[in-house]
């Protein structure tokens, strides 16, 4: 059984997750002077959360919308909870093809301490909807 039923139920996280990373400055600090907007596809549920690095404040943006990305990640969402719960390795993941990504890496390293910083915030919001036991 997957962990997210819906699009939706990704979203409310995701959004509480954003929240959290948005407010810890110094660990988007980088990211937000990296001119960088990263689209980040999900399947299973299907969504799209948008990262607009181009001023502060981080913009984060849930759903579709239009543009081109400067890096686009995919992955499943299943794939996602079990990176950011610590169960999975992103390195492993990256390199066995399940984590996919479309620009230049490279110019992408600031976006790590962003994902950092959501590893840290996840698992207790993830707790609290309900999805830290599942994997």
């Amino acid at each position: 059984m997957s962990v997210y039923q819906s699009a939706e139920q990704f979203y409310a996280v995701m959004k509480e997750v954003f929240d959290g990373v948005i407010r810890d400055l110094e660990s988007i600090d980088a990211f937000v002077h990296s001119n960088l907007v990263v689209r980040i596809n999900i399947t299973d549920p299907d969504a799209e959360v948008l990262l607009d690095g181009r001023q502060p404040p981080l913009e984060v943006f849930f759903g579709p919308r239009p543009g081109r990305a400067n890096l686009e990640i995919t992955l499943n969402a299943d794939l996602l909870h079990a990176l950011w719960m610590g169960i999975e390795s992103t390195r492993q993941a990256f390199f066995d093809g399940r984590i996919q990504t479309r620009g230049n890496l490279l110019k992408a390293m600031p976006l790590i301490d962003v994902f950092l910083a959501a590893e840290r915030i996840y698992p207790s919001i993830a707790k609290i909807h309900g999805l830290s036991e599942e994997t």
